[in-house]
């Protein structure tokens, strides 16, 4: 891979994990899915004049795609992130939705892995058990809960795109903002205290991290991403990526307070490690899997 599009890619790994600490202070002034729907009403603003009809037969997908991933994943990942109170445990259990992905296609369309594979989904969520018991974690277990949830609504929603066809990246990410945004809000301003004093109060930091979130994160990220693809196959690319996680963790200690235990690292290091030996197993394979952008 040229130097030029290593370059990119680390570009997109910073992106990434800053979405995750700037998250994490908007979270503080927005409850999670109100700060969800907001950025889907910002991307679907702008997105709108990229949206393509679905192909016949796949209005269902699509829109069980966008439900999936643009509220339940995304409010999900944002609720766990405000729970946890940390940046460290929420990065890392994230990756895990590469191991749930392998095993839902397993289940769900009849994949086959071998045992190298399962050697690595294995390491996974034991590593997820180890990350668990360290204090950090421990002070909001609940969190881990929510992240997994979170991680499994993006493993359900990466094996119901291997069915969807005719949609561009930019046309995708418009009909789950679009489609999102309405339920999103709905929860928001109806089930979470605070979300209308939250609306009108809020400060310049906690409309940034919408901001970011949106125009940084989701298009700067996944269109420079998407430009790799168009020179490199997913599975070469998705290695780089866990790059992501780690940063994250870096700035959760600089910029957040996080003091991660040694269970927290040793459980971390077993997650992306397995993470990784699956995503080298399906290079080596010629599978793709997406990527994991953010919170």
């Amino acid at each position: 891979m040229p130097a030029r599009d290593i370059a990119i890619l680390l570009l997109i790994c910073v992106v990434w994990a800053g979405n995750f600490l700037t998250s994490a202070y908007s979270l503080r002034e927005f409850p999670p899915f109100l700060f969800t729907g907001l950025r889907m009403a910002l991307l679907a603003v702008i997105l709108v004049p990229f949206l393509k009809p679905a192909a016949p037969g796949q209005w269902p997908r699509l829109v069980a795609i966008a439900l999936v991933m643009g509220v339940l994943h995304f409010g999900f990942s944002f609720w766990g992130l405000q729970l946890a109170g940390n940046l460290a445990s929420p990065a890392i259990v994230m990756q895990s939705y590469v191991p749930m992905a392998a095993l839902l296609a397993w289940f769900a369309l009849g994949e086959r892995f071998g045992w190298r594979t399962a050697a690595g989904i294995g390491a996974s969520f034991a590593g997820i058990l180890v990350l668990g018991l360290d204090p950090l974690v421990l002070q909001a277990p609940a969190s881990l809960v929510v992240m997994l949830a979170a991680a499994a609504f993006l493993a359900v929603g990466t094996v119901l795109m291997r069915g969807l066809v005719g949609q561009s990246l930019f046309s995708l990410q418009g009909w789950t903002a679009v489609l999102g945004v309405g339920p999103l809000l709905l929860i928001g301003f109806m089930f979470e205290p605070g979300a209308r004093a939250a609306f009108d109060g809020a400060s310049w930091i906690g409309w940034g991290g919408v901001a970011y979130s949106a125009l940084l994160s989701s298009l700067l990220g996944h269109g420079l991403y998407y430009r790799l693809l168009l020179r490199h196959k997913v599975a070469d690319v998705t290695p780089w990526l866990l790059l992501a996680p780690v940063m994250a963790v870096g700035l959760g200690i600089a910029f957040w307070g996080d003091r991660p235990g040694p269970r927290l690292y040793l459980g971390g290091a077993l997650v992306l490690g397995g993470v990784l030996f699956v995503a080298m197993r399906a290079r080596a394979k010629a599978r793709p899997l997406p990527p994991a952008e953010d919170a």
